[in-house]
């Protein structure tokens, strides 16, 4: 399966890798940023890994965690996984997902 990754979770992790490099520097923003596209190509072929979400506005939607944040998305057709963002532990996540959908 293959992942495509919407603009709203690309600007996230944009957004992701700038904050980590003003805080702990470019090595560790490449670092990290690295890692979340691993577990979204991990998480693209192995569905165990997938959580659903309960809840019937956002119907479809799963997650896998990295660290302190949570990558969302949907499976979509010719076996695709579809990351709609990409948000961190500390954020309002229902909130914030109902906005950003």
């Amino acid at each position: 399966m293959r992942h495509k990754i919407y603009p709203v979770a690309r600007r996230r992790i944009i957004e992701i890798w700038h904050y980590t490099d003003k805080t702990w520097g470019e090595e560790q923003a490449d670092k990290y940023v690295r890692g979340l596209y691993e577990a979204i190509e991990k998480a693209a072929i192995n569905k165990y890994m997938w959580r659903k979400i309960e809840h019937e506005a956002m119907k479809g939607i799963f997650f896998v965690r990295y660290q302190h944040h949570y990558v969302f998305f949907r499976e979509l057709s010719k076996n695709v996984l579809g990351v709609i963002n990409v948000l961190h532990e500390s954020m309002d996540i229902p909130r914030q997902l109902k906005n950003d959908l």
